[in-house]
């Protein structure tokens, strides 16, 4: 009887864990996650300092892989629908991303090595797909598709 108790409650606060944002804070670094709907998946990594990582995926079956390595990196993900998915990557410092999906099946890819470089990506309808590579300082690159 006690183990089935402890069963129960370990579901219970597995699910109530689940449901709640997650904010994890190491060397300054910052990640913070929100996922509703079904069958979302993500994946990171933060190495350095001062870094910021946020993603909120809503809807099914968005998938995000994102890492980031130097300092004061800023990526903010976003994604509704269904079946979108982003690769985000940053190396350097000073770098700020972007990327917001709000239809179904759009695929962005965004890469940033260097400084103090510039990136956004939205695109509001269906199957879109945008890639962006950027390298060096002071980049600034801009994607809108509907």
């Amino acid at each position: 009887m006690n183990l089935v108790l402890v069963l129960k409650s370990a579901a219970i606060a597995a699910l109530t864990l689940t449901a709640l944002p997650v904010a994890v804070h190491a060397d300054g670094n910052r990640v913070t996650i929100d996922q509703w709907g079904q069958s979302n998946e993500i994946g990171g990594g933060q190495q350095g300092w001062r870094n910021r990582l946020t993603i909120n995926q809503q809807g099914w079956g968005n998938s995000t892989i994102a890492t980031q390595d130097g300092a004061r990196n800023r990526t903010v993900i976003g994604q509704t629908g269904a079946g979108n998915g982003v690769i985000a990557s940053q190396l350097g410092r000073c770098n700020i991303l972007g990327v917001a999906q709000m239809g179904s099946g759009n695929q962005a890819s965004a890469t940033q090595s260097g400084g103090c470089n510039a990136l956004g990506v939205i695109q509001a309808g269906t199957g879109n797909h945008a890639s962006a590579v950027q390298s060096g300082s002071g980049n600034v690159a801009v994607i809108v598709q509907d």
